[in-house]
C-alpha cells in the first residue's frame, strides 16, 4: 500500500562526520544525543534546534524526543545548510527504507514539524496523509506565500532512535565526498552504497571551467545559482510566455511586474539590457528560517536581456552582440559582481550554440568577475563546441 503512493523512501540530512557513528548506533533523537554525551557534529544552528525543543508532538513529548526524516530532502532546510556551510563536501543524506512507515509509534507531519501550521498524524493514519504528502513534495520550487516551503519539508518522526538496519544507501554531492566516505566505511559497512546525486544537492549536473578565464559552462537550473545577478532572456513587448522567461514569471512574479512596466516605458530595447536590483534574494526566499540579521547577507539581481524585439520573432544575433557589449561597458557601474546567463537566443530563439557560445564566452572573458553560462536545455551540445579553443578563438 505505502509504495503505491510513489514515495521512494525517507531521508536524514547530517554532517559527514556523523555517518560512521550513525551506521553503528542508528539515527538518534536530539535528547538521546545529549543524554549520552555522544560526539556529534551539528549542521543546524542553535536557533533551529531550540525551536524544536519546545514544539509538542503528543502532549507528553516534544520534537527533541524524535528522530526526524524528510520525505523530500531537496528542501528549504538542505538549501540553507548548503549555502551557509558553503561546503557541499560536509553533508551526507541517508536514504531510509519505507519499512519505517509500517510502525504505529511514528508520527507523520504535513510540513516542517517546527512550524505551528503543521499537523501531526499518528502512524495508524498514514494511509490518509501519504497521498497528500506525495503531491506536496513533488515540486522543483517553493515559497512562503502558498505554504509550499513548509509543505516540502513534511517529516516522519520516529521516537528515540532509528535502527541502522533501515538505512539503505547514502547520497553525497561530489565525487570527492564519495571517495572519502567509501574509504572511511570500508571496514564498518563495506556493502553500503555511497552515491553522487548532483540535483539533490542543488548542483549542476555538469560543469567545465574555461582555462584562462573566469567563465564556467554548466548544465543545471540557473535559478539555484549562487551568482549575484541572474540573466533572463526577454523580448521587448512584455510577454513572458515560454521557456526560461515563463519559469522566471512563475518563480519571481515581482520581476515580471517590473519587466512589464519597463516595456510599457520602452526602457528595454535591443542592445540595452536592464539591471533589476531586488532588495530580496533567492536565498532568503528558498532557505528555511532566515533571521533578520541574515537578510542582507545575500542579494539576487536580475539582468533582463533582450534577445528579440517581439516574442514571435527568432532571436537577433546582432542585437545579442550589442547587449553583451553593453554589459562589458556597464557592469562595474551597475554594481554587478558575478553573473549567470543562459545560452542567449538558443532553444526557442532558434540560434545555435556553435554561434552563440563563442560570442558569449569572448565577451564575458572581458569581465573581471565570475561568469557562468548555462548550456541549452534542448539536446546535447557536441564536445567540439565546448572546447575552449573553439569558444575563445572562433571569429564572432
Amino acid at each position: 500500500m505505502i509504495r503505491k503512493v510513489g514515495i521512494e523512501g525517507l531521508y536524514y540530512i547530517t554532517h559527514i562526520n556523523n555517518v560512521d557513528s550513525i551506521l553503528k548506533n542508528g539515527i538518534l533523537c536530539h535528547r538521546e544525543i545529549e543524554s549520552t554525551g555522544m560526539n556529534f557534529t551539528p549542521i543546524y544552528d542553535v536557533g533551529i534546534v531550540s525551536n524544536r525543543q519546545h514544539r509538542s508532538v503528543d502532549g507528553s513529548r516534544v520534537l527533541w524526543d524524535f528522530a526526524n526524516l524528510y520525505f523530500q530532502p531537496r528542501n528549504a532546510m538542505l538549501y540553507r545548510v548548503l549555502r551557509e556551510k558553503n561546503n557541499i563536501n560536509d553533508i551526507a543524506i541517508l536514504f531510509v527504507s519505507l519499512d519505517i512507515l509500517e510502525r504505529d509509534d511514528i508520527y507523520i507531519t504535513n510540513g516542517n514539524a517546527a512550524s505551528p501550521s503543521s499537523e501531526f498524524f499518528p502512524g495508524n493514519q498514514r494511509r490518509n496523509i501519504l497521498n497528500k504528502i506525495r503531491n506536496q513534495i513533488d515540486n522543483e520550487w517553493w515559497n512562503d506565500n502558498d505554504g509550499s516551503k513548509r509543505k516540502m519539508m513534511a517529516e516522519c518522526l520516529v521516537p528515540g532512535r532509528i535502527d541502522p538496519k533501515y538505512i539503505r544507501n547514502i547520497y553525497v554531492g561530489s565525487e570527492k565526498t564519495q571517495s572519502s566516505l567509501i574509504s572511511k566505511l570500508k571496514d564498518l559497512s563495506p556493502k553500503m552504497q555511497v552515491l553522487v546525486n548532483y540535483e539533490m544537492f542543488f548542483s549542476p549536473s555538469w560543469r567545465k571551467a574555461i582555462s584562462g578565464t573566469r567563465i564556467s559552462l554548466v548544465k543545471g537550473d540557473m535559478f539555484f545559482s549562487r551568482m549575484q545577478t541572474l540573466t533572463i532572456s526577454v523580448n521587448c513587448v512584455g510577454i513572458m510566455g515560454k521557456g526560461l522567461a515563463s519559469t522566471a514569471k512563475y518563480r519571481f512574479p515581482d520581476v515580471y511586474v517590473a519587466y512589464q512596466d519597463l516595456c510599457k516605458k520602452k526602457a528595454i530595447k535591443m542592445g540595452l539590457p536592464y539591471v533589476h536590483q531586488r532588495e530580496s534574494s533567492v536565498f532568503n526566499e528558498l532557505a528555511d528560517e532566515i533571521s533578520g540579521d541574515e537578510n542582507s547577507a545575500f542579494q539576487t539581481w536580475f539582468l533582463l536581456f533582450p534577445t528579440k524585439n517581439h516574442w514571435r520573432n527568432d532571436a537577433d544575433y546582432e542585437g545579442i552582440k550589442q547587449g553583451l557589449q553593453w554589459l562589458v561597458d556597464n557592469y562595474k557601474r551597475k554594481g554587478i559582481t558575478s553573473i549567470a546567463m543562459p545560452a542567449l537566443g538558443c532553444g526557442l530563439g532558434q540560434l545555435e550554440w556553435r554561434e552563440v557560445g563563442p560570442l558569449m564566452c569572448q565577451y564575458l572573458a572581458k569581465l573581471d568577475i565570475d561568469s557562468i553560462v548555462y548550456l541549452p536545455m534542448e539536446g546535447e551540445v557536441p564536445d567540439e563546441f565546448l572546447d575552449p579553443a573553439f569558444l575563445m578563438s572562433r571569429t564572432v
